[in-house]
């Protein structure tokens, strides 16, 4: 055989080899990462899509909480796995368009070390406030805070969360000066919300925050998604406050390493497209008061860079850091 055509011979061959071996994949367990501790609102997503995947894959999708640095260390797990798609995680707003913003350096690189395969799910936030406040409503909250100028505080599970940059974002485009009480996580905001302590918060989680509304003990003044929320169907959304166009949402998303074969993504991302037209991941999904979503790995891609780009330039206007 001339040299050439063995090569070519070879080429094809390799070629087929790979081609089958994404037509197989997944042939063992693959695991997800979720990069938060278990049993809370992230916990639930991932493991609800990687119950919908295992399913229509034929395999076992096993999830690994890996938390810490607000979602950085199980997101950079993911960043420097094997590209095979043996390795996938859930990430964040938090980790994919913040975090590049607020740190001097990352440890992985979200444009160069991940692959986006599906958004799957995003959250609106949600203004809540104690029910002595002297407000109840968004237009009287922002009345109380121009005529006492730094003197009403908010709580948020942080610097640089997403509930800490939409109220920034909302000082922003009310003209008014608040106090940020930045606390470890919403477990201990509410207590204190619920006391009187703090007088109002912006909440990443309906899920967290739902039963004391229904039940007196909070009073939601205002969502930040462009439309109401199911789970507080009479609360009105900041946009139909006065402030139209003012659109805030915690999402999260599937990624795997960024040389992971493009036909094992298509089938990963497939594989969540049919899963989330499953009763049980919409069941799942409400109870958590989650908007359900199911996009291309374009679409994410596209999304990811949009919201770069929003909250790097909020982030650089504030001067935030947090190292």
């Amino acid at each position: 055989m001339k040299r050439r055509d063995f090569i070519a011979a070879a080429s094809a061959a390799a070629l087929s080899a790979s081609a089958w071996a994404q037509d197989a994949y997944p042939s063992r367990p693959v695991r997800l990462i979720v990069p938060f501790p278990p049993g809370g609102p992230t916990d639930i997503m991932g493991r609800t899509a990687a119950k919908a995947m295992g399913e229509r894959l034929g395999q076992q999708f096993v999830v690994e909480n890996k938390a810490g640095a607000g979602g950085n260390i199980g997101t950079d797990a993911v960043a420097k796995a094997a590209p095979d798609g043996y390795t996938i995680g859930l990430a964040a707003i938090s980790s994919l368009a913040i975090a590049p913003h607020l740190y001097g350096k990352l440890p992985f690189n979200v444009g160069k070390d991940l692959a986006p395969i599906a958004l799957v799910g995003t959250t609106p936030c949600a203004i809540m406030a104690n029910p002595q406040a002297p407000f109840s409503d968004l237009k009287g909250l922002i009345a109380y805070a121009k005529a006492n100028p730094g003197k009403l505080s908010y709580a948020t599970s942080g610097i640089g969360t997403s509930n800490h940059l939409a109220t920034e974002l909302l000082q922003s485009v009310a003209g008014i000066q608040l106090t940020h009480v930045p606390y470890k996580g919403s477990s201990q905001i509410v207590p204190d919300l619920i006391s009187g302590t703090v007088l109002m918060s912006m909440e990443s989680s309906l899920a967290t925050t739902l039963q004391h509304v229904r039940g007196g003990k909070l009073r939601a003044i205002a969502v930040t998604s462009a439309k109401r929320s199911s789970a507080l169907p009479d609360v009105p959304t900041v946009a139909e406050s006065g402030y139209p166009g003012f659109e805030v949402e915690t999402w999260f998303g599937l990624v795997a390493p960024a040389a992971t074969p493009a036909a094992v993504v298509a089938r990963l991302r497939d594989a969540w497209a049919e899963g989330a037209k499953g009763a049980d991941a919409q069941a799942a999904f409400d109870n958590i008061s989650a908007n359900l979503r199911a996009t291309t790995p374009a679409e994410f891609g596209a999304f990811i860079q949009a919201e770069d780009k929003r909250w790097g330039e909020l982030i650089r206007k504030l001067g935030i850091k947090a190292d």
